[in-house]
């Protein structure tokens, strides 16, 4: 997902500070403080150097050696103790800031509909949250830390130079243009290949998690290797990019590193001299020569903090081009309306849905009538599926209305329309948790004689009974621990303990042997009355009972009726029900 529009350094900065740093203000105050501290030992060490040649090295300047040797060691063991301290205190912010940007993210990322996650892949998406927040977290901190030490320290010798003699001052700075141009190509190089790197390694992330889920095709079709080769080529790709990424951000130390070399021989040739001549004291040089000596790893990192930086930013503008992205439909937060109490009516009128590559709906109209059985049958691509992503409002229609029970869906939140639903599909979706969890789904109200008339209707007491944990059984990955057919009667279970008015059942049965499918037809059979129910119905023999069944066909409905209604009309379903019995 490319950024929608461009994101400025100060933008970005202060986005993160206000969202991530700023809560956290004492902290970073009290870190800054010590950091200053720090910071501020060098400029300290460095003036301890001009009285330690000039007096105590000097005739008859033994007696303040002792004083002079312990104020440069408690100069040591200050530094020492507010390093530590501070380094703690800042990781403490960083992975603070860090976890609640991932919680920020995932939450953001939940609110949107289902064409987002159609055209981002999963392991993109666990990239962005996961390696990027910790990449520009973790360079951003540093940043951070490394102005509140670096910088002050920097001020300190620099205040301890000019003290001494500006000229010699101005002298060791007289290379510091030359760094301004390479800088600036430098800095938009690093951040074009840590964008290069972040986005092979959602890809990465990607290819691994496509592996991973299908496994089972991976080796029937022996893809063994090509798969191999596809991550190899990928990781090849990571490589060269973060290894010019890693040139860039070691050039920028390295141009400081020339310049600072150009600043020491023009002291030496000017300082030297006068030195030399005796007009200046060896105690000056080698105060000033050790102030500028310190000034070298300060400058050093604050050259690579501007590497990193670009680092930080890279990821940052990743972020927050998912931060801003936008649901398709602008739903309220607050529903401004209700359906009446119990079963409701189900009304399309003259709607319409495109996908970006075909039409789907194409000015469908119907009726589903309160507290009764509509099936929507037709060919592939009829648009069944789509019908019910638009009564879940995971899309959003582009012209026309949907009513439940009267009451538009745009005058309903997403929560409030999601609630009046319970749902079975083909594709059980269960969780890496237990089986337990994955029927309650969080909730804590449910009465356990009503969960256990759950497990009976949906013939779910008999495989878990025998189990050593029961209903604390583990799932596995995406219910991997469970045969299809018992995955798809936990989420019958599911909706039967959902106090929803309306029933979307799409191939509930399908992964169901002969008896248990008879079975679990009868305990749906009684969970639909008082509700209103749709099914897709791809097999018709289970539909024949349905009050109302709709055929569908390039998005719109050709034929409605009960079973024997339509048989006798010999139009589409008639056809579908032939082929059907001839399979």
């Amino acid at each position: 997902m490319q950024p929608t529009r461009p994101y400025q350094s100060r933008e970005l900065f202060l986005r993160f500070w206000r969202n991530y740093l700023r809560p956290h203000v004492g902290l970073l105050a009290l870190a800054f403080l010590l950091m200053a501290i720090e910071g501020s030992t060098l400029g300290l060490l460095s003036y301890m150097i001009e009285p330690l040649f000039d007096q105590v090295f000097a005739p008859g300047g033994g007696d303040a050696l002792i004083w002079v040797g312990l104020a440069i060691l408690g100069l040591f063991v200050l530094r020492a103790t507010t390093s530590v301290l501070n380094r703690w205190l800042m990781t403490k912010v960083n992975q603070a800031a860090a976890g609640q940007m991932q919680v920020d993210l995932l939450r953001h990322l939940l609110t949107l509909d289902a064409s987002f996650f159609q055209e981002n892949s999963p392991g993109q998406l666990i990239d962005r949250v996961q390696g990027d927040t910790m990449a520009a977290q973790g360079a951003a901190t540093m940043v951070v830390a490394g102005v509140g030490r670096d910088l002050v320290a920097l001020l300190g010798l620099f205040a301890v130079a000019l003290s001494i003699d500006p000229v010699w001052t101005a002298a060791a700075l007289v290379g510091t243009p030359l760094l301004l141009l390479p800088a600036l190509g430098l800095a938009r190089y690093i951040r074009r290949k840590t964008l290069h790197m972040r986005e092979q390694s959602g890809l990465r992330a990607t290819r691994l998690d496509e592996i991973f889920h299908g496994i089972q095709a991976v080796k029937l079709n022996r893809m063994e290797e090509y798969q191999s080769s596809r991550f190899e080529t990928i990781i090849n790709r990571i490589i060269r990019a973060e290894v010019k990424s890693a040139l860039g951000r070691a050039a920028m130390p390295g141009l400081v590193d020339v310049v600072t070399g150009l600043g020491f021989f023009a002291v030496l040739m000017l300082g030297g001299r006068e030195v030399a001549e005796g007009t200046r004291t060896t105690g000056e040089f080698m105060a000033f020569f050790t102030a500028m000596a310190l000034t070298f790893q300060p400058i050093r990192r604050l050259g690579d903090l501007a590497g990193l930086w670009q680092v930080a930013e890279a990821s940052l503008e990743r972020i927050f081009t998912l931060m801003d992205a936008q649901p398709t439909g602008n739903r309220l937060a607050v529903s401004r309306a209700h359906p009446a109490p119990g079963a409701p009516e189900i009304r399309f009128e003259d709607v319409h849905f495109t996908y970006p590559d075909r039409p789907v709906l194409n000015g469908l109209s119907f009726t589903a009538e309160a507290g009764k059985v509509t099936a929507l049958v037709g060919s592939s691509g009829a648009g069944k599926s789509t019908v019910f992503q638009l009564i879940s409002a995971l899309i959003e229609p582009q012209s026309g209305r949907i009513l439940i029970g009267g009451v538009d869906v745009r005058e309903l939140s997403l929560f409030d329309q999601r609630a009046l639903l319970a749902s079975v599909s083909q594709d059980a979706a269960l969780f890496d948790e237990t089986l337990r969890e994955n029927l309650l789904l969080g909730r804590s109200d449910v009465d356990p004689a009503r969960l256990t008339a759950a497990l009976n209707d949906a013939e779910v007491s008999g495989f878990t009974a025998p189990l050593p944990l029961g209903l604390d059984t583990p799932a596995g990955p995406r219910g991997s621990g469970l045969s299809g057919g018992q995955r798809q009667r936990i989420a019958i279970a599911r909706a039967l303990l959902a106090d929803a008015p309306v029933l979307l059942l799409d191939e509930a049965t399908s992964a169901l042997d002969t008896k248990t499918e008879a079975a679990v037809s009868a305990a749906l059979a009684r969970a639909q009355a008082g509700r209103t129910t749709l099914v897709i119905a791809h097999r018709l023999s289970t539909v024949k009972g349905a009050d109302k069944i709709l055929v569908l066909d390039q998005g719109r409905v050709v034929e409605e009726g009960r079973h024997d209604v339509l048989i006798a009309k010999g139009g589409i379903y008639a056809q579908l029900h032939q082929a059907q019995l001839r399979e």
